[in-house]
């Protein structure tokens, strides 16, 4: 091997990536890999007994390495790195670059000029914060970007909830500065806001306007749960996060602490893949994940213990974010406070996820062996009542039919690890071969285009479920049974038996040519599971309808007719405000010039219009 700085990829037998690593000389480093094990990690030693082969890319710098290797842990997320688990899952608020800019959230980061506030663990809040901003600023909230003559205002203008951008009554710079109030709350500064809704509240009160007034008092209220961590200020120190590296009995986690304007503003917990232990290398690995891919990099990041390639990362952050960033493990001094603050903060903590993970893992298994006994007593294979639960987590699947008087209609799949849903494993079928209202057809198809896909190595329907759980009853499960048996797949079918207000009362499946019930009635957890999957599924399902739906209800007559897009269709129609009417010009004599004096239509697409009203007539 080379001497030079680089990449090295340990593979195993079935050559599957089961671990990324940076050198700044490759061959020393990999050879220690491969010499006495007696020093090493219990997590190192499993992986060496696994590897098979390795590859190595050489780099021209150590900087150089330490990008490829994030970009390859990103892309390939070895079992054997510490990795972030539900890195792209988490929201941030953004604020869009419109010229009448947004608060909106959003899970993807672009490089599209917006301003980017996050990432948060908690979407509740975010969905708080969100909804406090748009009422205080009375910000826009629909997507639309261009407003012609004679556009309506929605609801929330009538309201007094937007400014009504639409109705050309606010200039872009008399907006743009309720939205930077809107930025400076998000960055941590929020007395302008908690000011101005005093201000607001009082001058309703001596109007005598209590109901308003109350709103505003619970905007208050709102505003200040938010930002009640603000508690520290630190004068040297006017943006910073605190990294600290926590482990309770069942996870790994990572605690950052944020200040911002000189305030401890926030906390956030980031789960991680990891080792037994927690030390610099732990650290080390969230810094390049986490950082690489945040919009809002600090200029310090404080740490309890520098990781030797302290000195790259920063480096390399600085390289990332535009600016200065740093790395520090502070020694003295207020920052050095803050930090044994923060870290006995996290000690606690700690304790409380070890409750949470005790209580979960209490809560899974016994879900875990309600599933079994169900499964048992189906008779399913390698299940049996003389067993005894192995602890395993079932991965189940439920699907749902929606439509509209046969129109429309969609089919729709959600899948559950345990008793998390798994929403990157969900599906949305709009079913082709069906007409009109017919559920068992359009279950049918879905069923059969889903595990078509899974037969022929679709990366994207890869999963087997442990058991499939169809929203319906003796039919459902009847053609879910069909489906996989034509399918030459052997998996447990079960159907949700309703009772009269629409829960889940009962298991149904089939046994040779009868059907067997399984009461839930001793089975409270499970009970609950199938009514949370059974709402998921039902949610989802009709989620895609209306909007499947409500796009086609935009459609128009005029969508047909070649020439004719969007803008034209919107000055034919406020033109002569219907497409009767429009029809009526067209056949009419002279109709092609009155149609071509428009603006915006020329005599192509009038004659055009023409011939497509001529045709139909005919």
């Amino acid at each position: 091997m080379p001497t030079c700085p680089g990449v090295y990829l340990h593979k195993d037998e079935l050559g599957n990536i089961i671990y990324v690593g940076k050198a700044i000389n490759l061959r020393n480093r990999v050879r220690q890999y491969f010499q006495s094990q007696k020093n090493m990690a219990p997590k190192v030693r499993s992986m060496v007994s696994q590897i098979a082969e390795f590859e190595y890319i050489t780099a021209g710098s150590e900087m150089e390495a330490l990008i490829l290797e994030c970009n390859l842990i990103k892309k390939h997320r070895p079992k054997y790195n510490i990795l972030l688990r539900d890195d792209k899952t988490y929201p941030y608020i953004k604020v869009t670059n419109d010229t009448y800019p947004r608060v909106i959230k959003t899970r993807v980061v672009k490089k599209d000029g917006g301003k980017y506030f996050g990432p948060y663990s908690d979407v509740g809040a975010v969905n708080s914060i969100i909804d406090l901003l748009n009422a205080s600023f009375t910000l826009k909230r629909c997507s639309a970007s261009d407003f012609p003559k004679g556009y309506r205002p929605c609801l929330n203008y009538h309201i007094k909830q937007c400014r009504g951008i639409c109705s050309g009554e606010v200039s872009p710079e008399e907006y743009r500065e309720a939205v930077n109030g809107a930025v400076d709350f998000l960055s941590g500064r929020s007395n302008a806001l908690l000011n101005s809704l005093k201000t607001k509240m009082m001058a309703a009160s001596e109007a005598m306007e209590y109901e308003e007034a109350a709103v505003y008092r619970d905007y208050i209220e709102a505003a200040k749960a938010l930002t009640e961590t603000q508690r520290v200020v630190i004068h040297h120190s006017e943006e910073a996060d605190i990294v600290l590296p926590a482990r309770t009995n069942e996870d790994a986690f990572v605690i950052i602490f944020t200040v911002r304007d000189s305030k401890l503003v926030g906390r956030e917990t980031y789960q991680l893949n990891a080792a037994k232990s927690v030390d610099e290398n732990f650290t080390s690995a969230f810094l390049k994940q986490h950082y690489s891919s945040t919009p809002n990099v600090p200029k310090e990041i404080l740490v309890p213990k520098l990781p030797e390639d302290h000195e790259l990362i920063s480096e390399y952050l600085t390289e990332v974010s535009g600016h200065s960033v740093k790395v520090l493990h502070p020694e003295r001094g207020e920052k050095r406070a803050l930090l044994q603050m923060a870290s006995k903060d996290v000690v606690e903590m700690v304790k409380t996820l070890d409750e949470r993970a005790a209580a979960a893992k209490e809560r899974r298994n016994t879900l875990g062996s309600e599933i079994w006994d169900v499964l048992s007593k189906m008779h399913a294979p390698g299940y049996s009542a003389d067993k005894v639960y192995d602890g395993r987590q079932f991965r189940a699947e439920a699907y749902d039919i929606s439509n509209t008087n046969g129109v429309d209609t969609v089919g729709a799949m959600v899948a559950f690890n345990g008793l998390k849903p798994d929403r990157q494993s969900y599906r949305r079928f709009k079913v082709r071969t069906v007409t009109g209202q017919d559920d068992y057809s359009s279950m049918r198809e879905v069923l059969s285009r889903r595990f078509l896909r899974l037969i022929n190595g679709d990366d994207g329907f890869c999963e087997v479920p442990d058991i499939l759980f169809m929203d319906g009853g003796k039919g459902h499960v009847t053609i879910a049974t069909e489906v996989l048996e034509a399918a030459d797949l052997d998996i447990p079918v079960v159907g949700m038996v309703k009772d009269d207000h629409h829960r889940t009362r009962a298991l149904i499946y089939k046994q040779g040519e009868d059907f067997v019930e399984i009461s839930l009635r001793d089975k409270p957890l499970l009970y609950k599971y199938i009514g949370t999957i059974q709402e998921e599924v039902h949610r989802f399902v009709i989620t895609y309808h209306r909007n499947l739906r409500g796009k086609n209800a935009q459609k128009s007559l005029l969508d047909e007719i070649k020439g004719i897009g969007l803008k034209r269709r919107r000055v034919l129609l406020e033109e002569f405000k219907s497409v009767d009417n429009i029809k009526n010009v067209a056949l009419s004599s002279g109709g092609a010039e009155r149609l071509a004096a428009i603006d915006g239509m020329d005599m192509r697409a009038a004659n055009s219009v023409c011939q497509f009203f001529r045709e139909r007539e005919k």
